[in-house]
This record gives structure tokens, C-alpha cells and sequence, in this order.
């Protein structure tokens, strides 16, 4: 659907359209005018006159979500637009607004805040070429290394100091550039702000080396993912060396916690980690997925202070008494995003998951229940349970042995829920060869009847249509929904298993070796 434009943002778009007379006429526009201008630039893909705008910025602060975010003169929000021409040009923009503009009382740019743009799978802009989390960190670190080296540095430092807001994002690959920007920046003129902090693919010695530089004190989002070995006793040194006063999301790789091979001591350092987690105040999602915590959820979340909005305990082995607990604790009504994926709920405990549903009812937004054994029997209890989600915008039921029949119950129930927006259902049961067994390996997943499933697929979505539920996006991405930091990086997490793999046979075949 079209966004109406103002004439004025008509006339940006025309002014705009020839970067050649653009340039040349900056010096005699409004300043005021400069975020209109940027905004159509953006839209428009001008590279240079992005660059330029940027380069001759006005005014104090340059916050990028704000001015591609929606306007009065252009109601649609380009904030999800991660395009590399147009982020290219305005970093390269700042880097040259520190070098080259002539007079130091022009220089009124203070802040930077790169922190309010979106990535996400489809990209609308014309070259279709992103430039994500992880490069944008990248660049960031390079163009103030750069600065640091320039002849004029020296006599631009006093004139110029700018915070740059940004989520960085550090891997192995990226990871001696970072660290060297982060070291020197007291020097440059672009300080790096580091609001949120992901890290995957590094080695435990060189996290704990990088957050130090980060500034913890101001950090507001951790990311430990995937190939960092970080485990519960990392976890408490990482605590007790570094606060996070601020620090209001916090997510840990998968087996931080594994209560199989607990001792007392263990237990002791898990209360301990506990009371340190309780002492960040600001606390409010936490992502502990594919951790083994059986029995020892409430040791772990009762010392929070803060009630958790978000909380993501997938795969954790929980038992009765751990959703007994979330279903009491003060968590369950202030929950508005809540995956329990990974638990086999009609089973072992569907009185209590409707309790936690009816209690977090008010203001849950997302629910995740992936692989989670719900049948067609169970149709009705899902139903029930989410019929008080008023607020609920996504729900997420992949990989559950429902059958095309259930599914068609489900999604004519799904039009009553108001706010609702995105759904990610699974293959009906009915498409895969009969005995396939839940939940469904690998290398089963694709194998089921694609002619079947797209039947099925616009039956739902005909459900939704004469339901004038248009607004209501159905997918089944098999293999889990976009994750835009590890598309981003897949290349080198590719390798580093495979090298991984490869030490491990070869820590195998010495073994065998010594054995005969």
C-alpha cells in the first residue's frame, strides 16, 4: 500500500534526484530542512547526497532511527532499510564532517545514535545489498582508526567530539580491529558508545578482554551466542569483575547451565550467579535456551528484583516444579514475550502452562511453543489458553503433530485475536510419510508432500482473508525464523565447525592410535 508523501517531501525527493545540483546547493539550504532532505536522499538511494548531508551536518544530534523513522511529510518508516550504499555513505559521511569542514563554530554534532536501525529478512531497497550489525561495527571501527592516522588529526581532535551510539556486534574475524578502536577511542574524535553488545565465535580470553573496553556501565544489551564457551563459573567471574548497572537484556549460549552434572559446589555457585543477576536492577529479558536447569529455575530467577518482560527458556529440561514457579512468581504477569519451546507441555504439565497463560494474559505479546507435542486432542486447551491474549501479536507453534483439520481449527480462531500479526505453523501432520515421529530430525524435515502442504497453506490463508485478517502474515520456515546476525556470519561459523569438527577426529584418531 502506497504512504502518502507532503508536497515538501515531493520536493526533497526532487531536489534530491540530481545529486550533482544537490551538492552543489547544500550551503544554502535551512538547516532545518537537512532531516528532510536525508530522509528523501535515503529513500531515493543518493549515495553522495547521503554522504554529503551527513558531512555537512547542522544540527546537534543525528539520530538515524528518528530521521528514517515516520514523518509528517512521509509516513513510512525506512528504519528496517539497512542499506549498504546509503549506511556506507553516512559513516564515510562522519568520518569526513571530523576532516573537512572548514570552521570549528559550524561544528555543533554531538551525538550519534546508529542504534535505532532494524535488520530483517526483506530488504526494500533497490540494491539490495544490506549492510548488517556486524559490518556496520566494522566499518565504524576502520573509519576511526583511520582518523587516527590522518595528518590533520592532531589539530581536529580539539574541535571535534562525537558519541556514537551503536550495538556492536565482534566475532574472531572482526575481533583485533574492534578491540583496537575500542583502545584508542579516548583519542578519536568519534567515540564508540557501545549501547548493546553480541558476540559469537570468540574465545573466552578475548571476550572477557572486550566487554572490559566496551564500557560495561552503560551497556543495555549482552549477547553471548553460540561458539563462546562460556559456563556457569565464567558466568560468576564475569559478574563479580564487571557490573552492568544498566544492563536490561542478557542472553547466554546454550549449556551456561547443566544441572546433570551438578555438585553441591555447583549448586552453591548457581545461588551465587543467582544473587548477582538479582543485583542488576534494570534486568528485564533474559534468554537462557538450551541450558539444562531442571529443578533449579526458581534458584536462579527468584533473587530479580525486576519482574522479567521477556523470557526465553527453550530446551531447559524444565520439570513441574520449575512452571509451578513461573506460573506463582511476579515474572508471569508482566511477561509480554515467552518461548517455552522444547517442552512436552501436554504432557507433564498442561494445568499449570494454563495458569502461566492466564496470568500473563493481559500483556503477552509473542509466544513461542515450538516442539512442544501439542496434538490435535489439544486443539481446545490452545485455544482456551489464548483466547484471554488479547494483546498477543505472534505466535509461534512449529514443529507440533497437528493435522491439516487442527490447524484450519486454529486458524479460524486466530481471527478473533485482534492484535495479532505473525504466525510461523507447522508441516501438518498429515503431509509427512505416517509413523514419522516427533520431534522430526533434520534430515526428515523437507521430506513430505510440498503439493499437500501448499493446498493446506492456502486453505489457512483463505481463512484469514475471508476473515478480512489480511494484516495476519502465515509462514512455516522450517528451520526456524530469520536470525539477520547469523545470516549475516554464517560463512565463518561454517568454518569454524568444520575446524572444530576436524580437531575432534583428529583428538580421536590420536586416541585410537595410543589405545593399539
Amino acid at each position: 500500500r502506497a504512504t502518502m508523501k507532503s508536497l515538501r517531501f515531493l520536493s526533497a525527493e526532487a531536489f534530491v534526484s540530481n545529486a550533482a545540483f544537490a551538492r552543489r546547493s547544500l550551503d544554502g539550504v535551512a538547516h532545518n530542512l537537512f532531516p528532510l532532505l536525508f530522509k528523501a536522499s535515503y529513500l531515493l538511494e543518493q549515495g553522495e547526497v547521503v554522504h554529503d548531508l551527513v558531512e555537512n551536518w547542522p544540527l546537534i544530534d543525528f539520530n538515524l532511527g528518528k530521521l528514517l523513522g515516520a514523518t509528517a511529510d512521509y509516513q513510512e518508516d525506512l528504519s528496517c532499510r539497512t542499506c549498504s550504499v546509503c549506511l556506507e555513505s553516512c559513516l564515510t559521511g562522519l568520518r569526513d564532517y571530523v576532516l573537512h569542514q572548514p570552521s570549528p563554530y559550524m561544528k555543533r554534532l554531538k551525538v550519534v545514535d546508529l542504534t535505532g536501525i532494524r535488520d530483517v529478512e526483506v530488504q526494500l531497497c533497490g540494491c539490495k545489498k544490506t549492510m548488517g550489525r556486524w559490518a556496520r561495527t566494522q566499518l565504524l571501527s576502520k573509519l576511526c582508526l583511520e582518523l587516527l592516522g590522518h595528518p590533520q588529526q592532531p589539530e581536529r581532535s580539539s574541535e571535534v567530539s562525537i558519541d556514537v551510539l551503536i550495538d556492536l556486534f565482534v566475532t574472531e574475524r572482526s575481533y583485533e580491529l574492534v578491540a583496537q578502536a575500542l583502545l584508542k577511542k579516548c583519542s578519536c574524535p568519534l567515540k564508540i558508545c557501545c549501547v548493546a553488545f553480541r558476540t559469537d565465535n570468540l574465545a573466552l580470553q578475548k571476550f572477557f578482554y572486550i566487554i572490559k573496553l566496551t564500557e560495561p556501565s552503560l551497556l543495555r544489551k549482552l549477547e553471548i551466542v553460540h561458539n563462546v564457551r562460556l559456563e556457569m563459573e565464567h558466568l560468576e567471574i564475569l559478574f563479580n569483575s564487571i557490573h552492568f548497572p544498566l544492563l536490561m537484556s542478557l542472553t547466554l549460549p546454550a549449556r551456561t547451565f547443566n544441572v546433570q552434572r551438578f555438585t553441591a559446589s555447583d549448586e552453591r555457585l548457581l545461588a551465587r550467579v543467582g544473587e548477582q543477576m538479582g543485583g542488576m536492577t534494570q534486568l528485564s529479558e533474559l534468554n537462557i535456551s538450551f541450558s539444562v536447569l531442571t529443578g533449579r529455575i526458581q534458584k536462579l530467577l527468584s533473587p530479580l528484583k525486576t519482574p522479567l518482560k521477556k523470557l526465553d527458556v527453550s530446551n531447559c529440561s524444565l520439570n513441574h516444579v520449575d512452571m509451578t514457579y513461573l506460573a506463582n512468581s511476579f515474572h508471569a504477569n508482566h511477561l509480554e514475550a515467552l518461548d517455552l519451546s522444547g517442552h512436552n507441555i501436554p504432557d507433564l504439565y498442561p494445568s499449570i502452562f494454563m495458569k502461566l497463560l492466564s496470568h500473563s494474559s493481559p500483556v503477552l505479546r509473542s509466544l513461542t511453543l515450538e516442539d512442544c507435542n501439542f496434538q490435535d486432542t489439544h486443539v481446545h486447551m490452545l485455544i482456551l489458553g489464548l483466547s484471554y491474549c488479547h494483546k498477543l501479536q505472534e505466535f509461534k507453534f512449529l514443529g507440533n503433530p497437528l493435522s491439516a483439520r487442527a490447524l484450519k481449527h486454529l486458524f479460524t480462531f486466530f481471527c478473533e485475536l485482534p492484535m495479532l500479526r505473525n504466525v510461523e505453523f507447522p508441516v501438518p501432520r498429515d503431509c509427512y510419510p505416517i509413523g514419522i515421529t516427533y520431534p522430526i530430525d533434520d534430515a526428515s524435515l523437507c521430506r513430505f508432500d510440498h503439493r499437500k502442504y501448499e493446498s493446506v497453506a492456502e486453505e489457512l490463508k483463505l481463512i484469514l482473508l475471508q476473515a478480512n485478517r489480511e494484516d495476519v502474515k502465515a509462514s512455516t520456515p522450517l528451520f526456524g525464523s530469520y536470525d539477520a546476525a547469523v545470516q549475516e556470519t554464517n560463512n565463518e561459523l561454517g568454518a569454524y565447525l568444520i575446524k572444530s569438527f576436524k580437531e575432534t577426529l583428529e583428538k580421536f584418531t590420536t586416541s585410537l592410535n595410543k589405545m593399539s
